[in-house]
C-alpha cells in the first residue's frame, strides 16, 4: 500500500497536470471561435466557385477537349493523396481518424493494383503514415513556424499540386480533412480535387437561360480551374484548424474532469491511509498505558 507521502506527492502531481489541462482547454475554446468563424466564412466562397465551375462545364460544347484539370488525363492509375492534419497533438483522435481515413483508401486503391503517392500536410500525419508507408511519401509540408495558416500557405501547395500533375506525376489527387461540425463531432473527408468534379446542376441551380461567355468556356476554365484548387486547399486548411481546437477543447476537458475523478479517488485513498495510522497509534498508546 503506499505511504501517506507518495499518495500526497500524487495528489500534488494530478492537480498539476489537472491545472494544465484546464489551461489548455481555455486556449483551444478561444481559438475556436477565431477557427469556426475562420472555417464557416470560407464555405460560401468554396460553394460557389462549385457551382461557377459546374455551370461553365455545363455550358462546353460537347466533344471539346476541355482543360486537362477538368477532364483528367485520360488515365486512372497514379493517385496522390493529401493528407492534412495538426502539426501538434493532445486533441483526441483528430489525428488519427482523418490517417485511418486514408490508410483505408490507401489498402483499396492497392488491391486495385493502382500506384499511390502520398503528400502530408501537418507533422502527426506524417508520423503516423511514415511507420507503415513511409515510401509512399513524395512531399512533407508543416506550418510548425506558421501563426496562423493563410491563404498564401493553401496557394503554395496548390502550386506544388499543379506543377505535378502538369509534370504527369499523377492522374488524380485527393485530399483528407476534418469537416468541422462541432466541438464533440469532426468528420473525415475525402475530397477529389484534381481533376475537378463540379456538382451537377439541378433545379433552382440551374441556369434559367442559356448564356454566351467572353472569352469562350474553356478560356475562362483554364483561369478558373487553378484558382478551385487553391479554395479546395484552403477550405481543407480552414475545416482542420477549426476541427483540431474543437478536438483539442473537447479531449482536455475529458482530461480535466478525469483528473478531477482521480483526486477525488486518492484523497479518499489518503484519508483511509491516514485513518488507519492513526487508529493504529492509538491501538499502540492504550496497549502501553495498561501494560504499565
Amino acid at each position: 500500500m503506499p505511504s501517506l507521502k507518495d499518495l500526497k506527492t500524487r495528489i500534488g502531481s494530478v492537480k498539476s497536470t489537472q491545472k494544465i489541462t484546464k489551461a489548455m482547454q481555455m486556449v483551444a475554446a478561444a481559438k475556436l471561435r477565431r477557427a469556426e468563424d475562420a472555417a464557416k466564412a470560407g464555405r460560401p466562397y468554396a460553394e460557389r466557385i462549385e457551382m461557377v465551375l459546374a455551370n461553365l462545364a455545363a455550358g462546353m460544347t460537347p466533344g471539346a477537349p476541355g482543360p486537362k484539370l477538368l477532364t483528367g488525363t485520360g488515365e486512372d492509375q497514379t493517385y496522390l493523396l493529401v493528407v492534412a492534419t495538426a502539426d501538434r497533438g493532445l486533441c483526441g483522435g483528430f489525428n488519427s481518424s482523418i490517417v485511418r481515413l486514408a490508410r483505408e483508401h490507401i489498402v483499396r486503391l492497392q488491391g486495385e493494383g493502382k500506384t499511390v503517392k502520398v503528400m502530408t500536410v501537418g507533422k502527426k500525419g506524417y508520423e503516423q503514415l511514415s511507420r507503415l508507408y513511409g515510401d509512399l511519401i513524395v512531399e512533407r509540408v508543416t506550418f510548425e513556424d506558421v501563426k496562423t495558416v493563410g491563404f498564401d500557405q493553401a496557394y503554395d501547395i496548390s502550386s506544388k499540386l499543379l506543377e505535378m500533375f502538369e509534370d504527369g506525376q499523377f492522374d488524380k489527387a485527393l485530399v483528407f480533412y476534418g469537416a468541422f461540425q462541432s466541438v464533440i463531432s469532426q468528420v473525415p473527408t475525402a475530397q477529389q480535387i484534381i481533376p475537378a468534379e463540379p456538382p451537377k446542376i439541378e433545379g433552382e441551380d440551374k441556369m434559367a437561360a442559356p448564356y454566351e461567355y467572353e472569352p469562350g468556356e474553356e478560356e475562362i476554365l483554364e483561369t478558373l480551374l487553378p484558382r478551385y484548387v487553391a479554395v479546395q486547399v484552403f477550405r481543407a486548411l480552414l475545416e482542420n484548424a477549426a476541427s483540431e481546437q474543437g478536438a483539442r477543447m473537447s479531449a482536455m476537458d475529458n482530461a480535466t474532469r478525469n483528473a478531477g475523478d482521480m483526486i477525488d479517488s486518492l484523497n479518499l485513498q489518503y484519508n483511509r491511509a491516514r485513518q488507519a495510522q492513526i487508529t493504529t497509534e492509538l491501538v499502540e498508546i492504550i496497549a502501553g498505558a495498561e501494560s504499565v
